[in-house]
């Protein structure tokens, strides 16, 4: 009977290794492990009856006083470390160091959340048997819940083993996340952070805005993908729940009453007259327009009659291309004069959270305010040169590739984008359109500067923020023989080590 008792002991030990590797080899049993475990420490605690009587002849050696003071210190710090535990999970604190910063939350997405205007309940459906997609989709999904004060909800759900709900949301795909309110259902085909916080405001948001671009003068076309193409700007405010659309002023002879705003994105030929007062009639009823006008001496541009219909609203444009002498470019692989780097911003919602967030305006021309501003016109410039760079005029100079800065030239620094109001309307200058391009509108901040501009427009200030940026990962790619490995040393190896050294100790105390 002794022996039997004995062997309890070692199938016991066994039964709780299983319970520990139990949710990595067969995640889909997860729910039996607790009955495994408690089995376990059932038929080690049986087999620990048949020595009562060895362990009070032990107890009273100096050796097993020394033993139980070590256990019970164990037991102290065991019960600390658990009171940490319940205090973290409680009042939680994250300290984020990754590359890209990709396990915090965008600016954007916590204001988005702090001012939900109605409650959501997210459904996230991912396999019980893969559980790496399924614990990163709960830890974001966790962050959004914290910021949400309340208005935000999750669960998560097996399609396999909750088909009915799977149908009933209509998901056909494994990590889908379902976003839903009382009024609305949108799908989120990846759980990152980009889509939800993209879900998030298709949801919440009642009907999509329409940006209309405007075409006919060999403005920047957003069906291009190529480099000089605005398809990704297209992309990034169809994204932001805008609808974008093309307006041909020559052909529709007035700007659509459904128009959030107008962007006019480089236009290389000068507007017609019938043109500039559909958008001139479109900003008395309240309109708001976004301008790029490229410089002219960097390209052949012609827009007298345009730029004399900005000075109306306190612009002054000018007739040059801002110089960078700045080292601060080189940081970023810049190299030519011609691409100014901005650090810091005037004050504006538009800029409000790009602090320390740089943004380039490549091949740009001066943009600022006329001394005295039209009555009931109020102008300022959103961002500047550094005090090192300047306006240079001189168009030989330039075809030379040998610039100086001389007294005709404006000194920095130069305005490189500017913004004015007048009664409800409201009107955004870039000094070129190159910052939104293909090229460059992923480059540091310039995306944000962009979608920025497009909410303020759109009266939209709860979308300006810094958004969500692409997760950036840097994998550990292993064979599959290798993965094993790390899975028998971690989680079958080292526990079962301890463990052998406890029975030959057990053994070894009996022996004496």
């Amino acid at each position: 009977m002794k022996r039997v008792l004995d062997w309890l002991a070692y199938a016991g030990i066994a039964v709780l290794v299983a319970a520990i590797a139990l949710p990595f080899a067969r995640p889909e049993w997860g729910s039996y492990r607790g009955w495994v475990m408690l089995a376990g420490v059932v038929l080690v605690a049986l087999s620990l009856l048949v020595h009562v009587g060895d362990l009070r002849t032990a107890f009273a050696r100096r050796s097993a006083r020394y033993g139980v003071n070590a256990a019970v210190m164990i037991l102290i710090v065991l019960g600390i470390t658990v009171l940490l535990q319940v205090v973290v999970q409680r009042h939680s604190a994250r300290l984020d160091l990754t590359e890209n910063r990709r396990n915090s939350l965008a600016p954007q997405t916590i204001q988005l959340l702090r001012t939900l205007p109605a409650n959501v309940n997210a459904v996230g459906f991912f396999r019980s048997d893969v559980p790496t997609a399924k614990r990163s989709a709960e830890d974001l999904l966790k962050q959004y819940a914290r910021y949400s004060n309340g208005k935000f909800t999750w669960r998560m759900a097996d399609p396999d083993r909750e088909p009915t709900l799977a149908r009933t949301y209509g998901v056909e795909t494994y990590g889908t996340v379902v976003l839903e309110t009382k009024a609305k259902t949108e799908k989120v085909l990846d759980a990152d952070e980009e889509k939800l916080t993209n879900g998030l405001v298709k949801v919440t948001r009642e009907g999509k805005r329409t940006v209309y671009v405007l075409q006919g003068h060999g403005e920047h076309d957003p069906a291009s993908s190529e480099r000089a193409g605005f398809s990704e700007a297209k992309a990034a405010m169809e994204r932001s729940n805008y609808e974008v659309k093309p307006l041909v002023l020559l052909r529709e002879a007035k700007v659509p009453d459904d128009a959030a705003e107008v962007i006019v994105p480089g236009p290389r030929t000068d507007l017609l007259a019938p043109e500039l007062d559909a958008l001139e009639a479109y900003l008395g009823r309240g309109g708001k327009l976004l301008l790029m006008l490229d410089s002219p001496l960097a390209q052949r541009v012609q827009e007298d009659a345009l730029r004399a219909r900005l000075a109306a609203y306190g612009f002054e444009v000018g007739n040059d291309l801002v110089i960078e002498t700045s080292p601060v470019g080189q940081l970023f692989g810049i190299r030519e004069p011609y691409v100014p780097v901005v650090l810091q911003y005037e004050s504006h919602p538009i800029t409000r959270d790009l602090g320390g967030v740089a943004t380039i305006f490549p091949i740009v021309r001066s943009v600022g305010a006329v001394k005295t501003p039209p009555a009931g016109v109020n102008v300022q410039v959103l961002a500047k040169s550094s005090p090192q760079s300047w306006a240079e005029t001189d168009r030989e100079e330039i075809t030379r590739g040998r610039v100086e800065q001389d007294a005709k030239d404006l000194k920095g620094p130069v305005g490189l984008a500017a913004v004015a109001t007048r009664d409800k309307a409201r009107i955004v200058l870039y000094g070129t359109s190159n910052i939104a391009s293909n090229q460059f509108l992923n480059v540091q901040g310039n995306r944000d500067f962009f979608l920025n501009s497009v909410s303020w427009l759109a009266e939209e200030e709860s979308q300006i923020s810094i958004r969500p940026r692409e997760t950036k990962q840097t994998p550990i790619f292993m064979s599959g023989q290798q993965a094993q490995g790390v899975f028998v040393l971690s989680v079958i190896g080292l526990p079962a080590v301890a463990l052998v050294g406890l029975v030959v100790s057990v053994i070894r105390r009996r022996a004496q």
